[in-house]
């Protein structure tokens, strides 16, 4: 008997949870409870790095410094040109009346867990509510997207990876702007790219980035590269293949994307309010140089002028208005 009321109970608030939300503040509650239970988890595998950090010999040490060393070298050069890139797209998008967007903000994250239901690809990182992280918030690793924020407790979220089968996200081909649907086909090296018309220009190796639309991920991040193309003359759809360019099931730290939540109209209305200040200050220094040079104009010369001799020529006729 207490088997059977105790899998009643179950299956009732499975349902409950499934079909309604009067779960979530308690399950909200609950992931602060379970919460010490992940450190406790994690806690084996931050002692053994810090272990084999301590233990390492001084020769490789000093080999990985020679190393980063040189990697810092070059990624120093590559952000001066990313500077300069930057600062000119800042020039072109002022000219072009537009919102000066240089980059998003991000927040460092870490894995704690794993779903283990195998039909759905989701995540728990060690950020939450307590940190600004809200619902639909972009994830990505250090090789471009990996899915979004679907729900958020205290000091720790939830994330839907983009391979999971309930997950879309729109993408263009980077070699020419085609624009797509990608979704996940719950194989977490495969991505389908939805309703592509069989003459559509799309090849293997062609690069997939998020397009912007729908304002939900921020355009230009990588998202998948083309590992495959079928053609058959008797569909009118093609079948696309991509593979993520994230290590949806390697990578450990990933990136907390803050995007600029401003509609396209306040962004035109706040870039054209900074291009009349602009204006308004660029007059104002003109004004204080003209009144300067007045000022200065008398101490020149302090001789009087000599009177002009009277014009002995003749007034010019008056042309009658039209």
């Amino acid at each position: 008997m207490r088997l059977l009321v105790l899998a009643v109970l179950s299956v009732a608030l499975m349902v409950v949870d499934a079909r309604f939300a009067f779960l979530k503040p308690f399950r909200s509650q609950l992931g602060v409870i379970v919460e010490p239970i992940y450190w406790l988890g994690n806690l084996p595998v931050t002692l053994w790095e810090n272990t084999t950090q301590e233990l390492s010999s001084r020769t490789e040490l000093a080999a990985e410094n020679e190393k980063l060393k040189t990697e810092q070298l070059l990624l120093q050069r590559r952000l001066q040109k990313l500077a300069a890139l930057t600062e000119q797209n800042v020039r072109l998008r002022e000219l072009l009346n537009s919102a000066a967007l240089v980059d998003d903000d991000v927040l460092a994250t870490e894995l704690i867990g794993i779903d283990p239901n195998p039909f759905t690809h989701r995540i728990l990182i060690d950020k939450g509510e307590k940190d600004g992280v809200v619902i639909g918030q972009p994830v990505l690793d250090a090789r471009g997207l990996m899915g979004q924020v679907v729900e958020v407790m205290p000091y720790s979220a939830r994330v839907l990876l983009l391979t999971d089968t309930n997950h879309s996200i729109p993408v263009q081909v980077n070699r020419n702007g085609l624009r797509a649907i990608a979704s996940g086909t719950g194989n977490p090296e495969r991505l389908e790219l939805r309703h592509v018309a069989d003459t559509a220009d799309i090849k293997v190796g062609d690069l997939l980035v998020s397009s912007g639309l729908g304002q939900r991920f921020p355009s230009g991040y990588p998202v998948a590269t083309v590992s495959e193309v079928i053609h058959d003359s008797g569909q009118p759809f093609a079948i696309v293949r991509a593979i993520p360019t994230a290590s949806l099931n390697r990578s450990r730290y990933m990136l907390l994307v803050f995007t600029d939540t401003r509609t396209p109209e306040q962004r035109a209305t706040e870039s054209a309010e900074a291009e009349v200040a602009a204006d308004q200050k660029a007059l104002e220094e003109k004004a204080e140089t003209a009144a300067g040079s007045n000022t200065s104009a008398p101490s020149q010369s302090t001789a009087p002028a000599p009177a002009q001799a009277p014009s002995t020529t003749a007034p010019a006729p008056v042309r009658p208005a039209q």
